[in-house]
């Protein structure tokens, strides 16, 4: 009798509730390595709650890991340029609120600030968040509750990685990290320096894992299955270890673990991720090797369909950022999606039998049609009205809460309610869908996002 490895899977959590939206233009596996963009922006958008203090004046020479901004009542913690070059543009909007501070790369090799490498486990605690104060990554980690830049003085009580993301034409982010296992590790070594719990894995339960996440070392991992938000960190931490009031847990994504882990593996700010350019309106759907903040006419130029009018959207189309071709990749953005705008009335759109329109509910036709892809715009089909309670929240949210009366909680200002029905454990990604579906067009992401900010002034 011979003993054999055998890898043991736990029994897969199975997501029942939620949404899967088909739509064309995936992305092909394959990698297309771009030169370096011509201009690079840093978004203090991208950090809901930060007020930015600026470090640089237009003019000014900075290195790749070269503080660019930071944060009013934190200033230990900054934000770094992704390359090496000049400061060439601060851009403003009302009230002189800084949108983007543009950086234009260096035309030769990128000059790096030297921040020394090091095993995380030769370090303190301490050490390692100064390191990554230090070098401008420490806005990778972000905390759960409210979804905002964590804080380096608190002690989260576990940390967790989401590695594979269910979002409408998302990467495939075992494709992305490969070849980046030494880098995913060292991620993880310098993270689990950083709480008295566990580093916990979200893994695809459909497919076997990319060998960085099967291979790592010092986690624990868990296994789901299901629709959208199945892939959603929120949708993983409730089902496995709850946030509850006083509680706090970090959150980062798999390709800023690898950014975080060749900081200590060469003492430097290496923000080149792979990111993918997906959506019906781009002629040849690819990932692109590129470096985080770029500017995406780098990877859309020649590859859009001229015949129609577009939306860029850095991000995917639940909850990414809108920008113009000439706009920049979102700090924590892994995707740029393209796809017509919704500018053109449809006669008689809303009696039309549907077919080639997606449908949450059996409304259209289309829903006869299994496996089919749809060409979606930007069209609401309809305005804002008023809210009535129909069920549909409930049906695409896989948490045992209240969506419909949360929402309703923050419109009232009832601190008391939304404590009672599950703020700290939703932020707007997981509320997506439920805008997605609602029938009275209500905000629900940009509403959340303003009872986040409330419960932030609270307890304060």
């Amino acid at each position: 009798m011979f003993l054999q490895n055998i890898i043991v899977m736990s029994k897969p959590i199975k997501i029942k509730r939620g949404l899967n939206i088909p739509l064309k233009g995936s992305a092909e596996k394959v990698l297309v390595r771009i030169d370096k963009a011509e201009t690079y922006g840093v978004k203090p958008t991208d950090f809901p709650g930060l007020v930015p203090k600026l470090n640089v004046m237009v003019g000014d020479k900075v290195k790749a890991g070269s503080p660019l901004f930071h944060d009013k009542y934190r200033p230990e913690v900054v934000f770094s340029s992704p390359v090496s070059g000049q400061v060439v543009d601060i851009r403003r909007g009302e009230r002189r609120v800084i949108l983007e501070v543009v950086v234009k790369a260096d035309s030769g090799e990128l000059a790096y600030e030297d921040f020394e490498p090091a095993s995380p486990e030769t370090l303190t605690r301490d050490q390692v968040v100064e390191k990554l104060l230090k070098a401008g990554v420490w806005p990778y980690i972000k905390q759960r509750p409210f979804g905002i830049i964590a804080n380096p003085t608190d002690s989260p009580k576990s940390i967790f990685i989401s590695c594979f993301d269910t979002s409408p034409l998302a990467p495939d982010l075992d494709f992305a990290v490969q070849g980046e296992e030494q880098a995913f590790q060292a991620g993880i070594d310098a993270l689990r320096m950083l709480t008295p719990g566990k580093v916990h894995f979200g893994l695809n339960a459909d497919f076997p894992p990319a060998k960085a996440f099967a291979n790592a070392k010092g986690v624990e991992s868990h296994y789901f299955t299901g629709p959208h938000p199945a892939g959603n960190v929120g949708v993983q931490i409730h089902h496995i270890d709850p946030i509850n009031k006083g509680e706090v847990v970090w959150v980062l994504n798999p390709l800023d673990v690898i950014i975080i882990g060749r900081l200590f593996l060469k003492g430097i700010y290496d923000a080149t991720k792979v990111i993918a350019l997906a959506g019906s309106e781009v002629l040849n759907p690819r990932y692109f090797k590129l470096i985080s903040g770029a500017c995406i006419e780098s990877i859309i130029k020649n590859n859009i369909n001229t015949q129609s009018q577009v939306r860029f959207i850095s991000g995917n189309v639940l909850t990414g950022t809108l920008v113009d071709k000439l706009g920049y990749l979102g700090f924590y953005d892994n995707m740029v999606t393209v796809i017509p705008e919704g500018n053109k009335y449809e006669f008689f759109g809303w009696i039309a039998p549907g077919i080639n329109k997606h449908s949450a509910s059996r409304a259209f036709l289309s829903k006869l049609i299994p496996g089919k892809r749809f060409i979606l715009n930007t069209n609401m089909h309809g305005g804002h009205r008023a809210m009535v309670v129909t069920g549909q929240y409930e049906k695409v949210l896989p948490m045992d809460i209240y969506p419909m009366h949360l929402i309703k909680s923050i419109l009232a200002n009832d601190i008391d309610k939304m404590e009672q029905l599950g703020i700290y454990e939703v932020v707007e990604e997981d509320m997506a869908l439920c805008e997605y579906v609602c029938p009275s067009k209500t905000e629900v992401q940009d509403i959340l996002r303003k009872g986040i900010e409330t419960m932030i002034k609270e307890l304060s």
